[in-house]
């Protein structure tokens, strides 16, 4: 009954502000370029768009080098932490695999992540033990990459799922007003109660979609894994700033648990900002990840 009615509220919200899957951004109210503390995805353009086509294509080329989704994802992986590493083997020419994979995706990506080394400058000690905060840009570099990958290994085990999830941050609310979500069977649920919210917005294209949406406030993976154990097969879909969405994407595929995302457009949240401001996610993109 609950369920039913949240979304009966979400449809209706989605229907006014006339928002659905493969729809142009630009019909969207209020979807503004954002620039986040380390990264954006729009760049010096007025949409994600060129940045999810450029990451394509890189992957698609990449790929020539290191045939496989499974052996590139390993290589990124298996290197990932060693940030100094990282920093020397972007600058060498030649070389290893990795190094030649590390300058393609600087020579490409490092218009999106232009804030980083500013950020890590500005840290403080107490951030020390945060690592997720002290991601380098190489790091962001392999995330953005792995993101695409990991999409590309898991979106048709995802999609078969018997039962299909969403964790989305609390960061996509709109802070203009106050979030009426109410608890769900595993974690908060949006009623559309604002037309402007992508909260709203992204849990409407769920529905549509078979996914269940969650906000993603007090579960820990690990407990969330469990209370949904007898429901049959499950998958999980991330929203999130692109170091945590690494994160969450390698905590699933550790437990063998089919796992796809879409990166914020930007990380604006309280841990980066030190303040909570609005961000977004690419509407067609989503759409496109959660339909067959």
């Amino acid at each position: 009954m609950v369920r039913g009615l949240i979304r009966e509220c979400i449809m209706k919200g989605m229907r006014t502000a006339n928002v659905k899957a493969g729809m142009s951004q630009a019909a969207c109210p209020s979807y503004l370029p954002v620039s986040g503390k380390t990264y954006s995805l729009y760049g010096s353009d007025l949409s994600t768009e060129p940045y999810y086509d450029l990451i394509r294509r890189l992957a698609d080329e990449l790929l020539r080098i290191v045939p496989g989704e499974e052996s590139l994802l390993a290589l990124i992986r298996n290197a990932g932490g060693r940030k100094w590493l990282l920093a020397r083997l972007a600058r060498r020419e030649g070389g290893s695999v990795l190094s030649s994979v590390l300058r393609w995706l600087g020579k490409a990506l490092s218009p999106y992540t232009t804030n980083v080394r500013t950020h890590l400058k500005g840290l403080s000690i107490r951030s020390v033990t945060d690592r997720r905060l002290r991601t380098t840009e190489e790091q962001y570099h392999l995330h953005m990459l792995e993101i695409e990958l990991v999409n590309r290994v898991h979106r048709d085990r995802f999609l078969r799922s018997d039962f299909r999830i969403a964790l989305l941050p609390h960061c996509l609310r709109d802070f203009r007003r106050e979030c009426r979500s109410v608890p769900g069977d595993l974690d908060s649920v949006c009623v559309g109660c604002s037309e402007t919210c992508f909260l709203q917005r992204v849990s409407a294209i769920l529905l549509e979609s078979g996914v269940h949406p969650y906000i993603w406030r007090n579960a820990e993976l690990s407990t969330l894994f469990r209370r949904l154990e007898g429901r049959g097969s499950f998958g999980v879909l991330g929203i999130a700033c692109i170091p945590e969405l690494a994160w969450g994407m390698r905590a699933c595929m550790k437990r063998k648990i089919p796992v796809v995302g879409i990166p914020l457009d930007a990380n604006r949240c309280m841990r980066w900002m030190g303040r909570f401001e609005e961000t977004s996610v690419n509407l067609n993109r989503l759409g496109e990840l959660v339909n067959d």
